[in-house]
């Protein structure tokens, strides 16, 4: 009866070491920067171009939105824009859905 405890026991010296389980742990370091380096950093430089391109937005700026509406900025809000889509034809957007700036005020 004792000898299946000891031949389920661990070997003499201690078995797992501090510095096995460590090294195990770097190929998991490893994949973490290369997923931040490739997608988590360039995300964030593509929002905080986005941001810089909406609160540089001024009156008379032509613009695509997200939905592929072309129009010029007729009236600027807190968080919403008006663009002028036809003569007399005003919409209102959400200042994240511009997509692009086509052309500045003159």
């Amino acid at each position: 009866m004792f000898d299946v405890a000891y031949a389920m026991g661990t070997p003499p010296g201690g078995g797992t070491s501090g510095a096995g389980s460590f090294t195990s742990f770097i190929p998991l370091i490893f994949m973490f920067a290369i997923f931040y380096f490739l997608l988590i950093r360039p995300q964030q430089k593509k929002a905080k171009e986005h941001k810089a391109l909406v609160e540089s937005l001024q009156k008379g700026d032509q613009i695509i939105t997200a939905g592929g509406i072309h129009g010029k900025v007729t009236a600027i809000d807190d968080g919403v824009v008006v663009i002028e889509v036809a003569t007399g034809v005003n919409i209102r957007i959400n200042k994240g859905f511009i997509s692009t700036v086509v052309k500045k005020k003159d």
